[in-house]
């Protein structure tokens, strides 16, 4: 569906005020888009007998990432490699060290 606009004859306030409505209709697609799947999965659920519930209750959780690095001072320090550093590791990196070096094996 292609719109004929031509963004090069708005102004910033317009093309501004245009990126908000945007986003507002994106967040509104998505979360019809959301409702329409679930009630797709509750009704699939219900067609085997179960409520969506239930399923859900008894579906594994995600397992937890293992530490990759430990800290040789503290071993029970340890980081996934995820997610922001934590303060060992930026001291140790910061006084020359490596990350390579706190690798578990």
């Amino acid at each position: 569906m292609a719109h004929d606009v031509d963004l090069s004859e708005m102004s910033r306030d317009d093309l501004v005020n245009l990126e908000k409505d945007v986003q507002k209709a994106l967040k509104s697609y998505d979360q019809r888009k959301r409702t329409e799947a679930m009630a797709a999965a509750k009704e699939a659920a219900k067609e085997h007998g179960f409520a969506l519930e239930e399923l859900l209750q008894d579906a594994p959780s995600k397992p937890k990432s293992l530490p990759k690095f430990a800290n040789p001072e503290n071993p029970a320090e340890t980081w996934t490699g995820r997610g922001r550093k934590p303060k060992w590791m930026q001291e140790k990196l910061a006084s020359g060290h490596t990350q390579d070096e706190f690798l578990i094996t």
